[in-house]
C-alpha cells in the first residue's frame, strides 16, 4: 500500500507519494507548488488569507492525486511558517478536519533531522557531512557520518524571511545585499560552535535554493532533476550565480532558464545564505540534491502508518 506525505514550507507545498518496503522508497508521484504562504508572516506573525487559499487549493489536488493512486493515509508536515503564526494551529486544525489528512507540526530540529535523513538515504556516509536546508522561513542544518548526526540548528535565516527583511529595492542594492549577508554572517557566528566549523569535509545541500544553482550552473534550457541531483556547485559559481540573479530586476529574473519563475522574487536571498554557508564553513562546494525532508516525511509516514 502507498504512502503519502506533504510538506508545507513557508514558499512550497510539495507531495510524495512512494511504496515504502525495508526502509526502501519507490516513488509513484512527486509535485511541487509554490504557493508562498509565509508571505509577510515576518512582519505581520500571522498567515495570510491568500496564503492560506493558495494551499488549500493545492492541497484539494494533492487529495485527488492521493485517492487515485489508492492512497489512504496522509501525512502532512508544517514548517517555518506555522510556528511563527500565531493562527498556524488553526490552519493545520482545518487541514485535518477539512482533507482528513494525518498533520505534524515540525520543531526546527525535527525538520532539520529529517532532512538529514532524506539527503542520506541510501547513502554510505564515509566523512562528515554538512547537510543544508535552506527553505523560506528558516534553514536547517545537520552535521552528521555513518554513525548518525551529531550536531543540528534550525535558524531563522530562510529566503522568504531575508528577502522581506533586506531586500526591498528591484534589483536589490548593494547596501541591501551586504546587510542581508552580514545579518546571516553574524547568526552564524552565534548559532554555530567553532569546533563545528571544522568537522564537515563535505557538504550535501537540498531544497529549491541550491538544487535551482545547481541547474544554473550547468546553464540548462529548462529544470532536470536528473542531472541537478548529485551535481557539485563549487564556491565560486555560488558567487556567480549571486551575482548574475543580483543584478537583474526581478522581470528579467523570471525569465531566467530553470530558475521557475515563481521562486526569482526569493532566489537572491537563498544564494546569500548558500554562499555564506560555504564560506563560514570553509567548503569549496556544495552536492545538490533532490532527496530532502519530503523523502524524510514518507519514510516517516510508513512508520506510522497502520
Amino acid at each position: 500500500m502507498p504512502v503519502a506525505a506533504i510538506d508545507i514550507g513557508t514558499n512550497t507545498t510539495r507531495l510524495i507519494v512512494a511504496k515504502v518496503s525495508g526502509g526502501s522508497l519507490e516513488e509513484l508521484e512527486r509535485r511541487s507548488v509554490i504557493t508562498r504562504l509565509g508571505e509577510g508572516v515576518d512582519k505581520s506573525g500571522v498567515l495570510s488569507a491568500a496564503g492560506i487559499e493558495r494551499v488549500e487549493k493545492t492541497l484539494s489536488d494533492y487529495r485527488e492525486i492521493v485517492k487515485r493512486l489508492g492512497v489512504t493515509s496522509t501525512l502532512v508536515v508544517a514548517t517555518s511558517a506555522f510556528r511563527d503564526a500565531s493562527n498556524g494551529g488553526e490552519f493545520l486544525r482545518e487541514i485535518e478536519r477539512r482533507f482528513g489528512f494525518k498533520v505534524q507540526l515540525l520543531s526546527g530540529n525535527d525538520e532539520a533531522l529529517l532532512a538529514f535523513r532524506g539527503a542520506t538515504y541510501r547513502r554510505s556516509l564515509m566523512h562528515s557531512v554538512l547537510v543544508v536546508d535552506i527553505g523560506g522561513g528558516s534553514t536547517e542544518l545537520v552535521l552528521g557520518d555513518a554513525a548518525g548526526y551529531s550536531f543540528y540548528v534550525s535558524l531563522d535565516i530562510g529566503a522568504v524571511r531575508l528577502t522581506e527583511r533586506f531586500l526591498h529595492s528591484d534589483p536589490p542594492s548593494a547596501a541591501e545585499l551586504d546587510r542581508c549577508a552580514t545579518a546571516v554572517r553574524e547568526l552564524l557566528a552565534e548559532q554555530i560552535p567553532a569546533g563545528v566549523l571544522q568537522q564537515p569535509n563535505a557538504a550535501i545541500g537540498n531544497a529549491g535554493t541550491i538544487t535551482t544553482l545547481a541547474a544554473l550552473d550547468q546553464n540548462l534550457p529548462e529544470y532536470d532533476r536528473e542531472r541537478v541531483h548529485g551535481y557539485s556547485v563549487s564556491r565560486q559559481a555560488v558567487r556567480e550565480q549571486l551575482a548574475r540573479l543580483a543584478a537583474l530586476p526581478l522581470a528579467e529574473r523570471r525569465q531566467v532558464p530553470a530558475l521557475e519563475p515563481e521562486r526569482a522574487p526569493v532566489i537572491v536571498a537563498g544564494a546569500i545564505v548558500c554562499s555564506e554557508l560555504l564560506d563560514v564553513f570553509a567548503l569549496e562546494a556544495i552536492e545538490a540534491s533532490e532527496l530532502d525532508i519530503l523523502d524524510g516525511a514518507a519514510l516517516l509516514a510508513a512508520e506510522s502508518s497502520p
